[in-house]
């Protein structure tokens, strides 16, 4: 029977070379989807109890999605999970690009590697079957040329696609991650170590399996009227009065609840950098490590990277699979002859408001070198902002910097301190495992300044303007996430519309009203882990997800591409299973989920004293026991109770 699943996953232990696979029970996709969800299932079973997240025991997943390749949208993303060393925690990071739906043509829904290899190797699998090679010769490369030289290697027109690892991953910086389809990265949760520290340098993927949907006519009717809803784009602002939108947000006392289709319309035109300027004017993306605010960084100095600066180099737009929006950018480089990935919302902000970098060229400059490199812009973002600091206290010296004047603004040291970062070269090594690690070393103090919840550095949306981010920094099982839950994505899935025993939100709503803990917000909050749970075990996007479930059918698409009948409601109960698991992976391992804790910096302890973000604290320990209760977790301790794995049937 037809039903988008493939049934099987692919195993690979590298200390052996031996390579198997494993048939998966219809039931298992049926209370778990595919995607984090199946892997959650296999982790939580096979990784032991304590074990290092850079040695043998760690398995490192590559798992697709249950809709990808069904017919479906915005369903083309995958996911790498597995222990993570960063944290210590349940470790997954997504990413669009290409190489979802090779895993499907090679027959398999994952590719999971056990063991560790004594030499370099990379993976090869097509529809033959699967094999380890030498990879002496990639060793080095950084992950866009090693990407060229398995494509050339293997046949441009037999359309490999490769994830791999760059020198960041090889020299198992503890934020590196996977890079796919010449620099989209799985940045978050230092992944690319675990790659590294098991001599895998890369996977190649080259197989030609069809997926076929249970009831294709009703996939393509659910695409062709979710297409309308995308193709749906207005003449829209210039970039410089986003900036303007964004101050008069701020001035408001109330504001309007967010439909995602404005998000999707500003998305079609600019990209992820539409943010750029509106979310510094209303206190969403952090400042100078965190301490500053729109004061520091105000429109005289964002107009640089407005997001005007960063469409004018756009030569093409970038889709990931299966996505008909469009929101990537291939740019010329500021030598004006080099394509380039062009820089999202959150490397933008992360390398330069959090750092005072006006720079929009140094920040090209860096996506690019980053992308190569296969680290997170993200945590290197956090923990170079994080080192300035340290070098204004006194806490770094210029014999500590290499002779790097670390200053607010100064492109040069930034990028000279990038650069080393990448290398693992003089303060570069003390830096490239994030802010946490090397807080630890340098010690006096520097644990206060050095910004992250659980030990990874946090996604440019301040907690501040949106509790949500807070909670969510510290109440998912991979900790620091920010693409899963806050109120204004609670807003713009909008999934009571299609479940309506869910909290609908005030068209208007006075901004205090965010700062208050009560159920409902916990009932929200609940309801955005369980909705992405599903939305990730689909191999979804959260942008298109942003759209609105009603526009999004990601519920009857499920249904049309497995035959299954099952409501919006008994999917939240599948993503509510999926977040237990992985909940369980932690407790496992060690790691109490009250023990998870975030920087007090970010949750305004001591409150702002000007900006957009003034005199704000935010709840979080209220808030915390409330969505606890509302997940079926001790309200204390956040531990699943016995009633709550009863009823979510998990007898583990």
């Amino acid at each position: 029977m037809n039903h988008a699943y493939m049934g099987k996953v692919l195993w690979v232990d590298l200390t052996t070379g031996r390579i198997t696979t494993e048939a998966i029970p219809d039931d298992i996709y049926r209370r778990f989807l595919s995607g984090t969800g199946l892997a959650a299932w296999l982790l939580y079973r096979r990784i032991p109890a304590g074990a290092d997240p850079l040695g043998p025991d760690n398995i490192l997943g590559f798992v697709s999605g249950v809709l990808t390749s069904s017919g479906s949208l915005f369903t083309g993303r995958w996911m790498a999970v597995g222990k993570s060393p960063l944290t210590g925690t349940w470790g997954d990071a997504n990413c669009g690009g290409n190489l979802g739906p090779a895993i499907k043509a090679c027959g398999v829904d994952g590719i999971f590697f056990t063991g560790q290899s004594s030499r370099p190797v990379y993976l090869y699998a097509d529809t033959k079957g699967a094999q380890l090679r030498d990879a002496t010769h990639l060793w080095g490369q950084d992950a866009v040329e090693t990407e060229r030289l398995l494509v050339n290697e293997h046949g441009s027109k037999k359309r490999v696609r490769v994830a791999c690892i760059g020198m960041a991953g090889e020299h198992r910086s503890l934020i590196a991650g996977i890079v796919n389809h010449g620099g989209r990265l799985a940045a978050r949760s230092g992944l690319g170590a675990v790659m590294g520290a098991k001599r895998l340098k890369a996977v190649a993927l080259c197989g030609s399996h069809r997926v076929q949907a249970t009831d294709p006519k009703a996939m393509k009717a659910l695409s062709l009227a979710c297409n309308d809803h995308v193709a749906f784009q207005p003449p829209f602002l210039n970039g410089t009065m986003t900036a303007y939108l964004g101050a008069l947000m701020r001035m408001l006392p109330a504001q309007v609840e967010l439909d995602g289709m404005l998000y999707k319309i500003m998305l079609s035109k600019w990209g992820t950098v539409n943010q750029n300027q509106m979310a510094i004017e209303i206190g969403d993306a952090p400042v100078m490590n965190w301490k500053g605010s729109n004061r520091d960084f105000g429109l005289d100095k964002s107009k640089l990277i407005d997001p005007d600066e960063f469409t004018r180099p756009v030569v093409a737009k970038y889709f990931c699979y299966s996505c008909p929006l469009g929101c990537g950018g291939i740019s010329l480089a500021p030598d004006g002859k080099t394509e380039v990935h062009r820089p999202e919302y959150e490397s933008t902000i992360a390398l330069g408001g959090l750092c005072l970098n006006e720079d929009a060229d140094s920040i090209y400059y860096l996506n690019e070198l980053l992308n190569r490199a296969g680290l997170d812009t993200i945590s290197v973002g956090g923990t170079v902002a994080f080192a300035i600091e340290c070098f204004e206290k006194g806490l770094l010296t210029l014999t500590d910097t290499d002779g790097l004047k670390l200053t607010w603004g100064n492109t040069q040291a930034i990028v000279r301190l990038v650069e080393k970062m990448v290398r693992r070269e003089g303060i570069g090594n003390l830096l490239a495992d994030g802010a946490k690690h090397a807080a630890q070393e340098i010690g006096r103090g520097a644990e206060t300044i050095a910004i992250h919840a659980g030990g990874q550095e946090l996604g440019m949306h301040d907690g501040r303007y949106d509790p949500g981010f807070a909670l969510h920094n510290v109440v998912e099982p991979t900790p620091g996430r920010h693409t899963i839950g806050s109120y204004m994505y609670y807003e713009m899935f909008q999934l009571w519309r299609v479940i309506p025993d869910l909290p609908d939100p005030s068209l208007f709503y006075l901004k205090r009203s965010k700062y208050r803990a009560h159920r409902e917000k916990a009932a929200m909050g609940a309801a955005c882990s369980q909705y992405m749970n599903v939305v990730n075990g689909a191999g979804g996007c959260l942008f298109g997800a942003f759209m609105g479930a009603h526009r999004i059918p990601v519920f009857d698409w499920l249904n049309a591409a497995t035959g299954w009948e099952h409501s919006p409601k008994a999917y939240l109960v599948i993503g509510h299973r999926i977040q237990t698991v992985r909940q369980l992976f932690n407790i496992k391992q060690g790691v109490i989920p009250k023990d998870i804790r975030i920087s007090k910096r970010v949750l305004g302890d001591p409150p702002q004293q000007e900006g957009a973000n003034t005199g704000v604290t935010v709840p979080l320990e209220k808030l915390r026991r409330y969505y606890w209760s509302a997940m079926g977790c001790d309200p204390e301790t956040g531990v699943p109770t016995p009633e709550s794995l009863a009823l979510l049937d998990l007898k583990i």
